[in-house]
């Protein structure tokens, strides 16, 4: 195999020197992969970042004959698992399948282990998934317009759950709140199924989870969406909130893949053309919209730009809610 010579010499004198290297050292992007690869999710299984991961890795093993490894480590609103890819050897190895919670991270953790954005090296987002605004059939709203009125007249008696102070559930409501400027009393549960729970029986009044746990619900009439985050393929008979006159949404529960600061450069695209490939196969964008999301590769760039952007956001958010990192 072809070696740059220059790149040759150095890595002779570095091993000759006793200096440590990297894993990655004098491997080119044709090279890689040359072992198998960890896809590390912060949560259980069964979410977007979890589907997505496990669609993508066998794929991926079809071309680089390297096994992809999905490894679930949920805890600590995802800390746990983003931790220890942080920390991995930048070398492409070993990669991060998070959710649109790793933005808001710095906005409710006061001492996280690492820097969201300047420990990782962004690769793609995978898939776009739509929140979606839910309401008790009891209530008797039937549109977003109908919620704001109720709420308005009401002020400070309505009640909006979220899965957790924090997580992704809660900035998507409280970010609905503050563009419809209205009041209301927020509920923190463990999880989105107490939520959901409390939600269907009227103990709270709205709810915003991810359209992915509340579609089938809808369809049996248990819940009432009233709308969602954003347009998704196979959902476009569900109004935006845009439609229901909330301009200026930008909360979205994505998923993608994070490599460890300082990873190669050649590395990252190497694995960007590959999962955007398998992103856009029709059997994987079928997959994905029947979860209630998109497949939505973009370049590196543009998903570093969405985490800082969401990062501005949620910090901003949470100052305004009076959200206090713990």
């Amino acid at each position: 195999m072809w070696r740059h010579p220059i790149l040759s010499l150095a890595l002779r004198a570095a091993l000759a020197a006793g200096v440590a290297l990297p894993a990655w050292a004098g491997e080119s992007a044709g090279d890689f992969p040359r072992r198998p690869i960890r896809v590390i999710v912060p949560f259980q299984t069964g979410g977007l970042p979890d589907v997505a991961a496990r669609l993508i890795g066998p794929k991926l093993t079809d071309v680089w004959k390297q096994p992809i490894v999905v490894e679930n480590r949920p805890g600590a609103g995802g800390i746990i698992a983003t931790e220890i890819v942080a920390k991995a050897s930048p070398d492409g190895y070993t990669l991060l399948s998070p959710t649109s919670g790793h933005a808001a991270m710095p906005a409710v953790t006061a001492k996280l282990p690492f820097d969201p954005l300047k420990d990782f090296a962004p690769i793609t987002i995978t898939a776009n998934g739509a929140y979606a605004l839910v309401v008790p059939p009891t209530l008797g709203v039937k549109s977003t317009k109908e919620l704001i009125a109720l709420a308005k007249a009401k002020p400070g008696q309505l009640n909006y759950g979220s899965a957790g102070t924090g997580s992704g559930t809660h900035f998507a409501a409280e970010l609905f709140r503050d563009l419809a400027k209205i009041e209301a009393v927020h509920v923190a549960y463990k999880g989105i199924p107490d939520a959901l729970t409390d939600t269907m029986t009227g103990r709270i009044q709205f709810f915003m989870p991810p359209l992915l746990s509340v579609a089938a619900l809808g369809k049996e009439g248990r819940l009432v969406i009233l709308a969602v985050s954003q347009r998704v393929t196979g959902y476009e008979h569900i109004p935006t909130l845009a439609d229901g006159g909330i301009q200026g949404y930008q909360w979205s529960g994505w998923s993608g893949l994070l490599a460890p600061a300082k990873t190669p450069r050649a590395v990252i695209l190497r694995i960007h053309a590959e999962v955007s490939r398998i992103m856009l196969l029709p059997e994987i964008k079928e997959r994905m919209v029947a979860l209630g999301a998109d497949a939505t590769p973009t370049s590196p760039e543009a998903f570093g730009k969405l985490i800082a952007d969401q990062i501005a956001l949620t910090t901003s958010l949470a100052r305004r809610a009076g959200i206090k990192p713990q």
